[in-house]
């Protein structure tokens, strides 16, 4: 049985809350932005891609980005569910989804050179847009609690 406001991955695993779903992508968004807005040519070396000043730039322009969505992740983990915090995780999923297909893209125009560039990301994309399409759809009524079962005085 889960709680309200909770996402199962596994079926026998305790469900995870939203607000721990959004800690955990809020902590995910602040480092990546960090790392981005600090070493925007380490990062960008590890994906295979040339160097250049505009890159960097444009990796540091990211980096505020992704700090700014982590804080505000972070800042909101505790609301209940509304149609302001569904619109929340509705930006957050269409950021996740056009990161991955931004990446795929590049990677198939080979200017991302290494798939170590690419899957490592891919599989976080993957996990933070199903994480927020489920916050999104089902939000605080994600997954009621069964009723009662009746016994039956037969």
């Amino acid at each position: 049985m889960h709680q309200r406001g909770t996402m199962a991955i596994f079926p026998k695993q305790q469900p995870m809350k939203q607000q721990t779903f959004l800690t955990l992508a809020a902590a995910i968004a602040l480092g990546v932005g960090t790392t981005a807005v600090l070493f925007p040519t380490a990062l960008l070396a590890s994906k295979g891609t040339l160097p250049s000043s505009a890159a960097d730039l444009w990796m540091r322009e990211v980096g505020v980005l992704l700090v700014c969505i982590g804080l505000i992740a972070g800042l909101v983990r505790r609301h209940a569910d509304s149609p302001t915090m569904r619109a929340l995780m509705l930006g957050n999923l269409l950021v996740q989804l056009g990161l991955l297909v931004t990446e795929v893209i590049g990677y198939a125009n080979g200017v991302i050179t290494q798939l170590s560039g690419v899957m490592p990301n891919a599989v976080l994309h993957i996990a933070l847009a199903t994480g927020f399409t489920y916050f999104w759809l089902l939000g605080g009524q994600a997954v009621r609690p069964a009723p009662p079962a009746r016994s039956d005085p037969a």
